[in-house]
């Protein structure tokens, strides 16, 4: 607040105010104040000594207020000087002085005595904040007159006007909350206080802006507990009792707990309804439906349903203009409910905004109600609340104001909302609180306003206002309630706010069916108690200990159950995983003529018979045993053991056999099946298939087994599907090398070790690193980690197949080329750069497995394919082919030993498939009844049809489009314009016959007959078409529209297959052609129908749009009448605007007839006209001709005729919209 300065003075006891000046107007007739602020006003005890009264008031009273008023206060020169002034003043103590010595000894006294002054200005201005602009049912509440009335008779009343004098402002508050509260923003400098604002959404924007301000806010639309805090919000004075306070009052006495909220669209109710639900739940009540309803009928029956759905609803609060003083939304609310049955009892309707008004009912007849019985009676579920008039009803309190002469007479009392009188007593309640402060002698700041509300008592508009000791309103308020059958609302209730208390005043609510809403359980208005269908907390809290207890008993019972099946599953059981030597038998390896190498640093890997014999300590005469073999018999076949690291393995734990359960479950036929896992003597294996022919290193190393490029790509592609499987299955393999790929005997690569690296961490088996050698197929980002070898990734596969690759392709060990050790690899594959990779030349492999190989190893593991990309990319570098004869012969063998119920299910699907397809694409080219008869090889016989509709089409000028296209531009129109037509016949029961060239032919009721609709669907398919035709545009020449003809048709027709080479479905009869002239002799943009087809319409009386086009000339047929389709009633699609015809245009006839006439005439102009006897009439029919052969045209017509004189001719050109053509007619 501007601090500002006065000077005072003292006054004699003995005087006093006249009745029609305020005690300001005689204290402070003289001030000095800084420039361009208002009026002050000071507190009486603040005073200058006496002495000062007869030095400073002479001076004053000559020099400055009988000189002139102050020049930026006008408002000075209606404060004249107290009477004692002029019979008490001494004389002038400086008569020789010059006048202006004197004033400017009297400013330096002035100055000398300048106190600050703790009041605001003397002028006090209400701004009065509202939707008053923007909503009718608001401004019915005539803020001006209101404000105005409130504000003259404040100023009448000696004790309210001693304070400050008032005026108000009427605000605009905008109905969209964010342009609300820019608004207000802008109200800072129009008031000194304010009435408002209306909208809830913004109340609290509005109070923080009010305490920056230090201006006061006394709202009547604001609800929000979070305003309750004064320490937040010290300038927002409850003017108004708060309306939840009411509400809450209601439902505990009624005990309706489950509450439902319903707004309308409409800014300021929807963030009502938001404020309102939120302070229901702050109070513990359940709100189960905060809608906010589309204000039109489908909206408002949507809501209602939903309201119907949730029973346990008991009370409705409306959020929205009541209809008793013309709400429009809720009278459709209400008799929709009523239509739906849902004013039965079951449910209340309480009115939100009779809540901000005392609504009169004492004699009072309310039209909405009294005109309308269905209205009534949906009123006999909603109790109307609002504030009690106990004296003078708020229609006789208007009436008294308008006897009077305060208020104009112009409108009645009924036409006038009763929020008229809050306004007014607003204003008035701001009034007390002015007056209260001055006469404390504080500043006149907002929170001062607010602090001095508490404890007032005056009488309202046509209410008595109360307030209790923290500022909030006390005020009464009523229950009314209709009896159902009379229109007249009777007081049942009295809310008495101050006591807290509902009182019956001895008229039962009338309940529909005699019946209300079901009562809720007491704890929920129980202070204390947490409610929950009507247990108390103790309960509550005992069931949820309960429940807990028993849902952790279950879990644990439920996971040792599991647990223990899982264990029984491992030893028992067909698919048993856990085995011992009661299940394998050891073998000696030279039983199957192979030596197998027991060297466990070859991970897995079998080697060749030359290398095992020499390696080998096994002697083929020892008994083989677990000790010194790793080959087993399970089942009846080889199996092998693939033996994990020396430690303790006292028991399998749970997640390892969560492990074994996902190894089982891989089943591919590039994956070596796991079988089991022995436990047994201290051995612990992984057992796997035999592969007689060894690792997929022992193969490349084996100089007798010859290799071709197909072998190659045989035993790469194998092994891309096998990683192809795991990666789609989220398994990342860690250990992929050549050494864990296995060959069986069929040449089939098989991969092995899959879930190894995961049995040890499992079973927490200490960490080994592994040899640099073992490491050589480690990715590089693998290998920078802290535990090579031990976790792996999908990008890191990549890489290890990569390196695969490189061995398969020259036959060599990884890194071969490159004359390092497997130490100094490892180095540098850690530490780029230079990037170390091996070198593979060209000669090797196609150029494209080089680059895939390259792809596969790139630093950047992002960038690496995966596999189901080097799976695609594989296949193009084979081009399709298979491995060589003996591997296609293998591999075709295995496939149908294994999986020949798999391909001949999946062969089946493709045929089905394909069957499908065919069968599609024949019953688009033919209908399907005729498609069934020809592929039994029926013959199909001709069928006769009584009645169907046919549509005919072309476009116009296509020749002279044609002409300027390309064949492929041509083509691309053709397609676009008859793709777009194909999806638009789909949404009708009509069947496409054929299009030939720019013609478009369809028909309905043909080949399946529909009654009479078919000239229903054709007419609403060429509605659409022609609409769709109208935004169509060229994709090589968009901006020339694509203009067309459309013929419509009924009649009789046969139809049938023609030919047997590509056979067509056609139809045949008069009514094909008929309809093929009604497109000829149509306009643009037009619909050109018969009148037969007229006939079915105005038979079918669905609101088509017809205009006569009157007696056309249908070549073949004759003069007819025909007809335009211009529309349908409900059809709101746009169409396109025909051109307008210019006078004497005729429609087009051909071409044959104009050149019959042509010939005509050239007869006429090279021969006598003697010749021909007796004068005729030639009539020719208009002729579309280009512009530049229109002129010589017409000269050779003119020159033509000169030479007979019994021949009368007129020539005349017109020109319709295409600018590069020009119209002829002749007679």
């Amino acid at each position: 607040m501007r601090r500002q300065h006065c000077a005072f003075v003292f006054l004699p006891q003995t005087w006093k105010p006249t009745p029609d000046k305020s005690l300001d107007n005689a204290l402070f007739c003289f001030s000095f104040l800084y420039p361009h602020s208002s009026p002050l006003s000071c507190p009486i005890n603040y005073f200058l000594p006496f002495q000062l009264y007869f030095l400073f008031f002479p001076l004053a009273c000559s020099s400055t207020l009988t000189g002139s008023s102050h020049p930026s206060h006008p408002s000075l020169s209606r404060h004249s000087c107290p009477p004692i002034l002029h019979c008490l003043s001494p004389p002038h103590p400086f008569p020789s002085l010059h006048i202006t010595v004197q004033r400017i000894l009297l400013a330096f006294l002035a100055c000398l005595f300048l106190l600050p002054c703790p009041a605001q200005a003397a002028w006090f201005r209400v701004g009065v904040v509202g939707p008053w602009g923007c909503d009718p049912l608001f401004a019915k509440a005539l803020p001006h007159v209101a404000a105005q009335l409130a504000v003259n008779r404040i100023n009448r009343d000696p004790l309210l006007s001693y304070a400050a004098t008032f005026d108000y402002a009427v605000l605009q508050e905008p109905c969209e909350t964010s342009r609300a509260l820019e608004a207000f923003v802008g109200f800072h400098p129009k008031a000194s206080g304010y009435i408002g604002p209306a909208n809830p959404g913004y109340c609290d924007a509005a109070s923080m802006l009010s305490k920056g301000w230090n201006k006061a806010l006394f709202p009547w639309g604001c609800v929000g507990y979070e305003l309750d805090s004064v320490r937040n919000h010290p300038t927002f004075a409850h003017s108004m009792a708060k309306p939840t306070w009411v509400l809450l009052s209601i439902m505990s006495y009624f005990r309706w707990a489950h509450i439902g909220i319903i707004s309308s669209s409409d800014d300021i109710w929807v963030e009502t309804a938001t404020k309102v639900a939120e302070s229901m739940r702050s109070h513990g009540l359940p709100v189960r439906l905060v809608s906010f309803m589309e204000n039109t009928p489908h909206g408002i029956r949507r809501t209602l349903a939903k309201v119907r759905k949730m029973r346990e609803i008991r009370a409705v609060i409306l959020c929205m203009h009541s209809v008793l003083i013309g709400g429009k939304v809720q009278q459709q609310l209400l008799e929709t409910a009523y239509d739906m049955q849902m004013i039965d009892g079951s449910l209340v309707f309480v009115p939100y905004d009779t809540l901000l008004y005392s609504l009169p009912y004492h004699n009072v007849t309310y039209p909405s109600l009294k005109s309308n019985s269905k209205l009534l009676r949906a009123y006999d579920a909603v109790l109307t609340v609002t504030i009690d008039s106990p004296h003078l009803s708020f229609y006789e309190a208007y009436r008294e104001a308008m006897e009077r002469g305060e208020v104009a007479k112009t409108l009645k009392p009924q036409q006038v909302s009763p929020l008229f009188g809050t306004i007014y007593s607003s204003v008035l309640f701001m009034a007390h609180a002015v007056h209260r402060v001055r006469e404390s002698g504080e500043w006149m700041s907002g929170g001062n306003l607010v602090q001095h509300t508490r404890n007032l008592a005056f009488e309202g508009f046509s209410y008595p206002v109360k307030t209790n000791s923290s500022g909030v309103s006390l005020l009464n308020y009523l229950i009314l309630d209709t009896d159902g059958l009379s229109w007249k609302l009777k007081p049942t209730y009295s809310i008495d706010m101050e006591a807290n208390m509902v009182r019956f005043l001895g008229q039962d609510i009338h309940f529909p069916h005699g019946y209300g809403p079901r009562k809720d359980s007491s704890c929920w208005f129980t202070p204390g108690v947490i409610c929950s269908g009507g247990v108390d907390l103790l309960s509550t809290i005992s069931m949820f200990i309960g429940a807990v207890s028993f849902s952790v008993f279950a879990v644990v019972l439920i996971y040792y159950i599991r647990r223990r099946i899982n264990q029984i599953r491992l030893v028992r059981g067909p698919n048993k995983i856990l085995l011992t030597l009661a299940d394998v038998t050891f073998i000696n390896p030279s039983l199957s003529n192979k030596k197998l190498s027991l060297d466990d640093s070859r991970a897995s890997g079998m080697k060749s018979v030359s290398e095992c014999s020499i390696t080998s300590p096994i002697s083929t005469q020892s008994p083989a045993t677990y000790e010194n073999s790793n080959v087993v018999i399970y089942e009846g076949d080889w199996a092998w053991l693939k033996r994990l690291p020396n430690g303790t393995f006292s028991s399998i734990n749970p997640k390892t056999s969560d492990v074994f359960e996902l190894m089982k479950d891989m089943r591919h036929e590039n994956l070596n099946p796991f079988l089991g896992f022995f436990h047994d003597c201290g051995v612990f294996a992984i057992v796997t298939e035999f592969c007689s022919r060894g690792s997929l290193e022992d193969l490349l190393l084996n100089e007798d087994v010859k290799l071709d490029w197909m072998f190659k790509s045989s035993l790469l592609l194998d092994l891309i599907k096998g990683m192809k499987y795991l990666h789609h299955h989220g398994v990342c393999h860690t250990r992929l090398k050549s050494r864990n790929c296995v060959v069986d005997g069929r040449f089939v690569l098989k991969i092995t070790d899959f879930g190894y690296n995961e049995v040890l961490e499992a079973q927490r088996f200490p960490y080994i690193e592994p040899l640099a050698d073992e490491l050589l197929w480690t990715a590089p980002e693998i290998l920078r980690s802290g535990y090579p070898g031990l976790h792996g990734t999908l990008h890191g596969d990549i890489y290890s197949f990569a390196i695969i690759m490189q061995e398969v392709v020259i036959r060599g060990p990884p890194f071969c080329m490159l004359d390092l050790s497997a130490s100094d690899i490892i180095e540098k594959l850690r530490k780029p750069p230079p990037l170390c990779r091996p070198l593979v030349s060209p000669d090797y492999a196609p150029s494209e497995c080089i680059q895939l190989m390259k792809q596969c190893w790139t630093e950047q593991p992002d960038k690496r394919p995966s596999f189901d990309e080097i799976f695609d990319q594989f296949k193009n570098i084979n081009k399709g082919k298979k491995t060589n004869i003996i591997d296609s012969m293998l591999r075709m063998l295995e496939q149908y030993s294994s999986n020949l119920e798999e391909l001949i299910r999946e062969r089946t699907e493709e045929l089905e498939i394909e069957k499908q397809k065919t069968e599609k694409l024949l019953t688009q080219m033919l209908p399907p009844s005729v498609a069934e008869a020809l592929k039994v090889g029926g013959v199909v016989e001709p069928e006769h049809f009584d009645s169907v509709s046919l549509y005919f089409s072309d476009i116009v000028g296509f020749t002279t489009i044609s002409a300027n296209s390309e064949p492929i531009e041509v083509v691309d129109l053709l397609n676009d314009l008859y793709t777009l037509f194909d999806a638009i016949i789909g949404n009708h029961d009509v069947y496409k016959v054929e299009t030939i060239g720019d013609a478009y032919m369809v028909a309905s009721g043909v080949p399946v007959p529909n009654g009479n609709r078919h000239a229903a669907e054709i007419a609403n398919m060429a509605l659409d078409i022609l609409s769709a035709v109208g935004t169509f545009k060229m994709r090589h020449m968009p901006d020339v529209p694509v203009r067309i003809r459309i013929g419509l048709h009924t009649g009789p027709c046969v139809a049938g297959v023609v030919g047997l080479t590509m056979p067509r479905y056609c139809l045949f009869g008069d009514t094909v052609y008929t309809a093929s002239r009604m497109e000829s002799s149509g306009m643009p943009y037009r619909i050109h129908i018969h009148e037969s087809t007229v006939k079915v319409l105005r038979h079918l009386n669905l609101g088509y749009k017809l205009e006569l086009r009157g007696r056309t000339e249908v070549r073949g047929k004759g003069v007819e009448e025909t007809y335009w389709l211009v529309g349908r009633e409900g059809f709101t699609k746009p169409l396109p605007v025909p051109p307008q015809l210019k006078p004497g245009y005729i429609s087009t006839m051909g071409i044959a007839v104009f050149f019959s006439h042509v010939a005509l005439i050239f007869c006429l102009y090279f021969f006598p006209y003697s010749s021909i006897s007796p004068p005729t009439l030639i009539p020719v029919h208009p002729l579309s001709i280009t512009s530049d052969e229109s002129k010589s045209m017409k000269q050779v017509f003119h020159k033509a005729v000169k030479k007979i004189s019994h021949v009368r001719v007129v020539t005349q050109l017109y020109t319709p919209y295409e600018d590069d053509n020009v119209m002829m007619s002749h007679h």
